[in-house]
């Protein structure tokens, strides 16, 4: 567990790191063709594939993402499977069952795929699983019987900003894809693909070849870092090399 937790309103926050490695062929690009008009060189992206496991103060635990999964799963076409979620899992003193809630920022397949065992099994049996009903009623039909069909009972279907947990909220920032939503814990927002590269940050307006909605992506992410920056946010990323970024 190379990262180290921090404290938030009084939920620990401890960053999983599920992978590291480039896109596979599949889907790889150049980068500046993946950011266009970023001015970013043509150099191999590295992303990291992060997770968060929120303790509460009172020991509930929620679990944002779920990660790419084992070999055979829905991102082995392009992902560096097998990810180790579970096995960061146990080094924070957590197994699958312990996890009551679980956040799925959207079902893209290195975020979702780890909600079902390699024998297509529910990962995280006693856990509420929360999705946005604008990403679920999107979702392809392979993600349908791959991912949901198996978890279905477990779902928490949410519209907009829902509170999922005690202090623990979702909020819907739609563009990468139509259910898109981000997770805040206090001053910390998990930000999913709202932010995918650090040069976004500093240009909210540099679209993501693969967003659903590049306008749309584009300017939420615009309008969600300058509500997070005048609040002084945490943000906790996906695939940033460093989870924890302070605006």
């Amino acid at each position: 567990m190379p990262h180290q937790p921090i404290i938030v309103s009084g939920v620990e926050v401890t960053p999983l790191c599920d992978a590291v490695g480039p896109m596979g062929a599949a889907i790889r690009r150049p980068l500046p063709e993946m950011f266009p008009g970023s001015g970013l060189p043509d150099e191999p992206w590295v992303l990291h594939f992060h997770c968060y496991l929120l303790r509460s103060a009172t020991g509930r635990l929620t679990l944002v993402d779920t990660g790419i999964g084992g070999h055979g799963s829905l991102a082995a076409s392009w992902a560096p499977v097998p990810g180790t979620l579970l096995g960061e899992l146990a080094a924070a003193g957590v197994a699958p069952a312990d996890v009551e809630t679980v956040v799925l920022t959207h079902l893209h397949s290195d975020h979702a795929s780890g909600v079902v065992t390699d024998d297509g099994r529910p990962a995280f049996e006693n856990a509420r699983l929360v999705l946005q009903r604008a990403e679920l009623d999107a979702a392809a039909d392979g993600t349908l019987d791959r991912l949901i069909a198996p978890v279905k009972a477990q779902l928490q279907v949410v519209e907009g900003d829902v509170e999922v947990a005690p202090g623990v909220h979702v909020h819907l920032t739609a563009g990468h894809t139509p259910g898109h939503q981000i997770v805040r814990a206090g001053d910390l927002a998990m930000t999913g693909d709202l932010v995918l590269h650090p040069v976004q940050l500093d240009d909210p307006g540099v679209h993501y070849c693969y967003d659903d909605d590049r306008e749309a992506a584009a300017r939420v992410r615009a309008e969600v870092l300058e509500r997070l920056r005048a609040e002084r946010a945490v943000l906790a990323t996906s695939h940033f090399s460093e989870p924890f970024v302070r605006l």
